[in-house]
């Protein structure tokens, strides 16, 4: 059964950097490209969207990774996984602290109503995404480790 488990978790957190390597590196950059208004209103969309689903991916990605360590702690490779659980506080740290307020503003705006100094709060947001990012590989590569 814990074999299923850490198989399970290293899926589940392995989608969840697919994910936001994939809004790190491919679709901020193709949004930014689009015409207009058009990168902005793709990304309230995206903060829309991702938004909702998110939270409780980074929550369960954690509380799996935890259940892992615990369930784990006498096996070869527990310490990796309390590691990568450690390294997944820390994402869902950054996430409320850094992310979740600007992305909180960003879902809200249309060219009407959005601040003028919108786009620096963009970017403020992709470079936290992108330690957020680093973070999260870090603990997948972890959690990958500790299968083998």
């Amino acid at each position: 059964m814990l074999n299923a488990l850490e198989v399970f978790t290293t899926v589940i957190v392995g989608l969840m950097v697919g994910v936001e390597f994939s809004v790190a590196f491919v679709m901020n950059r193709i949004f930014d490209a689009l015409p207009e208004d058009s990168g902005q209103l793709a990304r309230a969309h995206g903060g829309r969207m991702l938004g909702a689903l998110m939270p409780f991916w980074y929550i369960g990605s954690l509380v799996l990774s935890a259940v892992w360590a615990i369930a784990g702690w006498d096996r070869p490779g527990a310490g990796l996984a309390v590691i990568a659980a450690v390294l997944l506080v820390v994402s869902v740290i950054m996430s409320l602290l850094l992310l979740v307020p600007i992305n909180n503003r960003g879902k809200t705006w249309t060219p009407e109503n959005r601040p003028a100094d919108w786009k620096e709060q963009m970017n403020r947001w992709d470079r936290y995404h992108y330690v957020r990012v680093a973070v999260i590989v870090a603990a997948f590569a972890l959690l990958v480790a500790a299968l083998v």
